[in-house]
């Protein structure tokens, strides 16, 4: 048995007051001459054993931190292994004209096992962490994605313990870019807020690509970060980044936390700007601030009296100049964009009253049904030709929340009435001639109340509309027998696949032919669509999935059954920027089915090369087998590589509970 001493008091075999006894290690598991690593409660300990006898420090060299029980027994001396400073290996104290040492315990040696007395854990303190996590949870956070490190501990502590209350749950993936894309999915399915969370330095830059998806398209996400300690931050230590820097252009809001904020404040703050301006709220916690304990009288933050409604309408003078045009119109038609998808049961209604044609953006896509007698598809790129059809008809187009992309198609020619709660998408890129400043759903209801004096009702398209689909629809079917022997054509695939998703999944698609080809092709019913608008990152299918997922299974539910089916539709290229995520789907049995179309090459690249008359040059692939990989990480999968594949491989993985992919080999050019 060995004296020493624990903090500042000494320890005897006889007084053990206050300790406990922890057994840390059978009586065969040290050989003589080395140190090792245990843990007794949540103290690490380096236990050594030299001369027959144990000893027990505190893993943590007083100078720098060094790990102690990672360290070597040399000349009977137990070596630091970071700077090389000796300490007696069992009583911690150091060579003769030293007095610096770290903390030692009472050691037992019983029939079954060492033994060490530990100081009782005193009850955990209230910390800056969790006053903060409370205040994120009471604005609405449920779910965060990241990776704990060893500069965001005290911050990932608090997250623990909000998950052990249920208060959220937490997504450890395996790159910070995909927490941030699942976050901003989240932010784009529900308008509510997820958070990503990430140590300081890379961890913190590798979100970054994620949170511009969320700022261009106006998600709302939390970001936060770990950072270097305090004293050191702006000294050039270990992973020190001016993270406030580095996050300014892309958080509409980004503060460091210090020991004197108002720490419930700062993260209200935080929330409130993500939510109101629709954009990155950025928090970053310097490592040393994260744990320090918070009085009493410290309280949590909250929404309540921090936000207003903000369904603003239009001037009634621009009402009434709305509502001649439309009075006036033939031929109406509505665009759609993602910015009316909170509102569509007021769009649908003045769609049915006067009655007109309604198309979608490709980032509304679903926003309306394929089989709504007054739907007509997706406009643009990625479009249907009934869309571009009911364009070119159109003698007024009344557009709800679009940003007018040049992928879009949107035709500036002719009379356009756009409604946008953001002043500055309206007119964006040329007039309109009539802006109206307004909440989408309330502005779609005022004009609709407006409309009830009109003369008479608009040409009804619904015939139309249904002859066209019908040429359409019979278009697809003969592409879906082109065949060139290299794999399965697009048409054939987005058609099984229509067939066989539920009407209500959430479906993510990635960037890339493949994205072009789900446009094009699959028929939506009530399902909801989300891809990388704006930005067009490539790899944004898999890790959005995640976020929809998230979505769908609030914390203690049943990770294999969220409140809808979620499919991710991928390209080889934009599954392989995240293919070690099919682990996490595995980890947290995450019912998600990924679809891959696999052509071995960045197809929509290639087809730009050739169409600017450059080689093709560096946009082949050397792929895995994904279902091989996906097998491996955990997950049910299937390849489909014939058309009679195609039904039964969707249907075998959607049924699965639990993560589930279906490999699909496609030709390049039969998109």
């Amino acid at each position: 048995m060995s004296g020493g001493e624990a903090g500042d008091a000494t320890v005897a075999a006889s007084d053990t007051t206050g300790f406990v006894w922890q057994r840390v290690a059978a009586l065969d598991t040290l050989p003589d001459g080395r140190v090792t690593t245990v843990q007794a409660g949540h103290l690490s300990i380096a236990l050594t054993h030299f001369g027959g006898r144990y000893g027990a420090l505190h893993n943590r060299c007083p100078h720098q931190g060094g790990p102690l029980g990672e360290g070597s027994i040399e000349r009977g001396w137990l070596r630091c292994p970071w700077h090389g400073y000796d300490y007696d290996p069992l009583t911690g104290s150091p060579p003769p004209g030293f007095t610096d040492r770290p903390a030692s315990f009472t050691v037992e040696t019983r029939a079954d096992g060492v033994y060490v007395a530990v100081p009782t854990e005193a009850t955990r303190p209230r910390t800056v962490s969790d006053v903060m996590v409370e205040t994120m949870t009471n604005w609405g956070v449920t779910h965060v994605f990241g990776m704990v490190g060893h500069s965001n501990l005290g911050f990932a502590d608090a997250l623990r313990r909000a998950e052990e209350a249920g208060r959220l749950r937490f997504v450890g993936i395996r790159h910070e870019g995909a927490a941030a894309f699942a976050a901003s999915a989240y932010a784009k399915l529900t308008g509510e807020l997820a958070a990503c969370f990430a140590i300081a330095g890379p961890g913190s830059t590798n979100l970054l690509t994620g949170l511009y998806d969320a700022k261009v398209d106006r998600a709302p996400v939390l970001a936060l970060s770990g950072q270097v300690a305090s004293k050191v931050r702006g000294r050039g230590a270990f992973q020190d980044v001016d993270l406030s820097a580095a996050f300014a252009d892309v958080a509409g809001y980004s503060q460091t936390v210090t020991d004197h904020s108002d720490h419930g404040e700062l993260m209200t703050l935080a929330c409130k700007h993500a939510l109101v301006g629709r954009g990155v709220g950025h928090l970053v916690f310097p490592d040393d601030v994260q744990a320090l304990t918070v009085d009493a009288g410290s309280v949590a933050s909250g929404p309540s009296g921090r936000r207003a409604a903000v369904a603003v309408a239009p001037p009634p003078s621009d009402l009434a100049a709305a509502t001649a045009m439309l009075c006036e119109a033939h031929r109406p038609l509505i665009i759609v964009g993602h910015g009316a998808r909170f509102a569509m049961d007021d769009v649908l209604t003045i769609a049915e009253m006067l009655p007109a044609g309604v198309v979608t953006t490709f980032k509304a896509k679903g926003l309306v049904g394929d089989d709504h007698p007054l739907g007509c598809g997706v406009l643009g790129r990625s479009g249907t030709p009934v869309a571009s059809w009911m364009m070119n008809e159109a003698d007024l187009l009344v557009v709800f929340g679009a940003s007018f992309s040049d992928h879009t198609g949107i035709a500036p020619y002719k009379p356009i009435i756009q409604v946008d709660a953001d002043p500055m998408a309206l007119g964006r890129f040329h007039p309109v001639t009539v802006p109206l400043l307004g909440d989408v759903g309330r502005t779609a209801r005022l004009l609709g109340r407006a409309l009830d004096d009109r003369a008479e009702p608009t040409v009804d398209p619904r015939p139309e509309i249904a002859a066209r689909w019908e040429i359409w629809r019979s278009e697809k079917a003969s592409r879906r027998a082109d065949t060139r022997g290299h794999g399965l054509n697009s048409a054939a695939v987005f058609d099984a696949l229509s067939r066989t998703v539920d009407a209500d999944a959430v479906i993510a698609v990635d960037v890339g032919n493949n994205t072009y080809s789900f446009g094009r092709y699959f028929e939506c019913r009530r399902q909801s669509v989300l891809m990388s608008g704006y930005l067009g990152s490539i790899g944004f299918g898999l890790p959005a999935a995640m976020g929809a997922w998230a979505a769908c299974t609030p914390p203690g539910s049943d990770p294999r059954s969220p409140a809808r089916q979620i499919v991710a539709v991928c390209g080889d290229g934009g599954i392989g920027q995240y293919l070690a995520e099919l682990s996490t789907l595995a980890k947290y049995d995450m019912n998600i089915t990924v679809v891959v179309l696999d052509n071995g090459q960045l197809g929509k690249i290639t087809k730009e090369q050739r169409a600017a008359q450059w080689d093709v040059w560096q946009t082949s692939l050397r792929n895995p087998s994904f279902a091989t990989v996906a097998e491996a990480c955990g997950l049910f999968a299937r390849r489909a590589q014939t058309i009679g594949d195609l039904e039964p491989a969707f249907a075998e993985a959607l049924a699965h509970r639990g993560p589930a992919l279906v490999e699909i080999t496609t030709d390049a050019d039969l998109i």
